[in-house]
């Protein structure tokens, strides 16, 4: 039974050779991450491959149950990051087929075979694998083109001036990050000025260091930025938003982070968490920090004050 298993692997490997990835992806574990895409415990033939959609978690348990190979609950990162999205990018498998919009952090993300990768793959020890592994591999960046653009299509579009647009990945937490620009800054930081928006795709989504750097903020890639910043000219104020949507709010922990990093600053500093919609603030409304104020996009002309006596606006830290 061993040495069955052992044979599939290799076999695994050979498909990965035959498709053309990196030497980094031709290993053990890319061969069994491949195998559970398709679903190919060793006693199924190829042409029993199918295309189930599948988490990194489910793909390192299939690996355990099928193949009696344990992964590290901390390697899952690994088996992301250096793995399936390698496969992602050659076009081998899909992200999200069933739900494109899908946050890029989403603990719910599955990846799945892409279809003419599985047509082919069914045929592997077959007369017929060599010459259609030809026409695929020649079909292939076109495919890859294509995903790609139906991705483009999905994502959140945010203008940040007149001419100036940004792209965030498409999902929840980017929609509210939009809304804090669109609804929330007009309604109460009139004029304000975007300094700084993250992307869950990408960490610098948008940021303006040149401003930021002008109310005596400098801030490296390691600093633990809020989801979006805006400064307030009228008052010199800064708005630092938190996007509640699969993380929390500012609490009294993030709150004192966030004093820390942004301590510095000529411009006044004003706490917002803010969530798509009261069901969510429900969730996390015991932990909001005082001295912090709460905006609900789905009610964006009002807000709550966690404070006394005090309105919007900064405090002294």
């Amino acid at each position: 039974m061993a040495n069955k298993k052992r044979a599939r692997i290799e076999e695994a490997l050979s498909v990965l050779t035959d498709l053309g990835m990196p030497r980094a992806q031709l290993n053990e574990r890319s061969a069994l991450c491949l195998l559970a895409l398709l679903d190919l415990p060793s006693e199924k033939s190829w042409k029993g491959a199918q295309a189930p959609l599948i988490g990194i978690t489910p793909i390192m348990d299939w690996a355990r149950k099928y193949y009696r190979k344990a992964y590290a609950p901390n390697t899952r990162e690994t088996v992301r990051r250096q793995t399936i999205h390698q496969f992602i990018q050659a076009g081998i498998a899909l992200y999200n087929p069933d739900q494109p919009e899908r946050p890029v952090n989403s603990p719910h993300a599955v990846y799945q075979i892409e279809p003419a990768c599985l047509k082919l793959l069914r045929m592997y020890g077959t007369i017929f694998y060599k010459k259609n592994l030809a026409l695929y591999k020649a079909k292939r960046g076109t495919l890859v083109a294509k995903y790609a653009k139906m991705r483009q299509m999905k994502m959140v579009p945010i203008i940040v001036t007149r001419g100036r647009k940004i792209m965030l990945s498409p999902g929840d937490h980017s929609d509210l990050i939009r809304g804090i620009w669109e609804e929330f800054g007009p309604r109460f930081v009139p004029g304000g000025k975007l300094v700084y928006v993250g992307d869950t795709g990408n960490k610098w989504g948008y940021f303006d260091e040149e401003l930021l750097a002008s109310l005596g903020v400098n801030i490296n890639d390691h600093g633990k930025m809020p989801d979006a910043v805006v400064y307030y000219p009228d008052k010199n104020w800064l708005i630092l938003a938190e996007a509640v949507t699969s993380h929390g709010p500012i609490d009294s922990k993030r709150h004192e982070e966030l004093c820390s990093l942004f301590k510095q600053s000529t411009a006044g500093l004003v706490f917002v968490s803010t969530f798509p919609d009261r069901r969510t603030f429900n969730k996390y409304q015991e932990v909001v920090a005082w001295e912090t104020e709460v905006w609900i996009a789905d009610n964006p002309s009002h807000m709550i004050h966690f404070n006394s006596s005090r309105f919007l606006g900064p405090h002294s830290i």
